[in-house]
């Protein structure tokens, strides 16, 4: 029995090596593909991922031309409203001679004073209107008898207006009417007094006030705007 044994033993050995998976080359070769398979999923995942981040990065692109598209509609309307309005005040200079506002028959304003009224006009004129207002408020003060004071005044209410300070625009507006009747920029302060009366949702008074303008001034530009506006506004806004 015991030599039968020894007899079989290596052919034991033999078959249990046999079986042994870490040297079966079939397993091997098994092996071998699943690693390949799993790194070819990893990458088909990561490839999955990086799709998906190239559809965010188009999408927030869009997202951000469509914005930049805005931006610039919004920045062509904004400079065609500056342009508009500064149109409006080179004609509105140009009536006032230069933006002298030198009344028939008065005194020449001094090189000094048209020096100090001239660098508040500039300041307007560059939209820098904080600057523009400390100008002519400045220049009243030092020359409440010049020749100028009345078209400061005016330019001073202007200032105030397109700052959207419309107390103050009124007040200087008023102003000029009360001071100064007879200047050739009493027909505006009236026509813009109005404006600033409905700016401040008082429309009864501005529709008063440009009323009067179109009645005490016909035939000047200033009446016509008056009349246009009145055209344009509701017959009864809402408070």
């Amino acid at each position: 029995m015991r030599v039968r044994l020894t007899a079989l033993l290596p052919a034991m050995l033999a078959a249990g090596c046999a079986t042994n998976p870490d040297k079966d080359p079939v397993q091997l070769r098994l092996n071998d593909l699943e690693a390949r398979v799993a790194r070819m999923e990893r990458i088909v995942t990561n490839e999955a991922q990086v799709s998906q981040n190239v559809d965010e990065m188009q999408g927030s692109l869009r997202e951000l031309r469509g914005d930049i598209e805005e931006l610039q509609h919004n920045n062509e309307t904004l400079n065609k409203q500056q342009r508009a309005f500064y149109t409006d005040l080179d004609k509105r200079l140009s009536a006032a001679g230069g933006g002298s506002g030198v009344l028939a028959g008065s005194n020449a304003p001094s090189p000094t004073e048209q020096a100090v009224y001239g660098q508040a006009f500039d300041a307007l004129k560059a939209g820098s209107y904080s600057i523009a207002i400390t100008g002519f408020k400045d220049f009243l003060k030092t020359y409440p008898d010049s020749s100028l004071a009345d078209n400061a005044q005016y330019w001073l209410g202007e200032a105030y207006y397109v700052s959207h300070e419309y107390d103050s625009a009124a007040g200087s507006f008023r102003t000029v009417l009360k001071k100064w009747p007879d200047s050739p920029k009493a027909p505006d302060a009236m026509l813009k007094l109005g404006y600033t009366q409905f700016a401040q949702k008082q429309f009864p008074a501005a529709r008063a006030t440009l009323d009067e303008v179109t009645r005490k001034y016909p035939g000047t530009d200033s009446a016509k705007l008056a009349a246009e506006r009145l055209r344009r506004m509701p017959a009864q806004p809402s408070q």
